[in-house]
């Protein structure tokens, strides 16, 4: 198999990643400041950290106080998925990539990396994989800088409506699947119910953030794990 070794193509390739993270680590930036973060700490954030989930979810327990514990089991639990990403595109990396430049090509694999490296028909050489990365990475961490300088200066009504923007992405990734699948919808449905009742509730309100989506997200993935399991079908081969 031929490997593509271009950086330009990569470059090209991470184009359109960068204008959505844009807007997106904009967005980011106004809800960290807004929340208790300065400016340095939210571009510092961004610049070691490609996750806009788990960053959306580690900027509460930072500025409530939560311990590192807490910290770093959120965001396992909301990130495990980057390393199966990364098992699936070993099977894709070419004969230029040696260990070190794994680690650094693993650092900045998010969904929509994933997504363009593994729809190549190609082997994927470092070059390729270091112009993919650099432009999402340029984009969430310039977006995060121009929200958290923007939170400082625009009005707070501005700065609520553009806070909600990041929590709209969300929804916009999960209302599709829902439709697709009655489990799907189920799951989210009863994740809601549980961040109401940690909310309201008495003593369960005592609960910090991170520890919610801890309880949250294994209680509710391990019913449906159980109750509603994908199936996966067998790949056929071929003789």
């Amino acid at each position: 198999m031929s490997e593509n070794n271009s950086f330009k193509m990569g470059l090209r390739d991470g184009i359109p990643i960068f204008l959505g993270y844009l807007s997106v680590s904009f967005a980011f930036g106004i809800t960290a400041v807004k929340t208790g973060l300065t400016i340095i700490e939210a571009i510092l954030i961004s610049m070691t950290n490609l996750t806009s989930a788990g960053q959306l979810a580690g900027v509460p327990i930072i500025c409530g106080g939560g311990s590192l514990i807490e910290l770093a089991t959120t965001q396992l639990i909301i990130n495990l998925r980057y390393s199966l990403m990364s098992v699936s595109l070993s099977q894709k990396l070419g004969k230029s990539i040696k260990l070190l430049h794994r680690f650094l090509i693993a650092f900045g694999i998010t969904d929509e990396v994933f997504a363009v490296s593994a729809s190549k028909n190609t082997a994927l050489g470092k070059k390729y994989f270091f112009g993919l990365i650099l432009m999402p990475y340029i984009g969430w961490s310039g977006g995060t800088f121009l929200g958290a300088i923007a939170g400082n200066i625009l009005p707070d009504m501005i700065i609520s409506a553009l806070g909600i923007a990041i929590y709209g992405m969300f929804i916009a990734i999960i209302i599709p699947e829902a439709k697709k699948r009655k489990a799907t919808a189920f799951a989210i449905l009863l994740s809601a119910l549980l961040g109401c009742a940690f909310k309201y509730i008495p003593y369960l309100d005592r609960v910090s953030a991170g520890f919610v989506i801890i309880i949250s997200s294994i209680f509710v993935s391990v019913l449906f794990a159980l109750i509603a399991p994908i199936e996966v079908k067998e790949a056929q081969v071929n003789d």
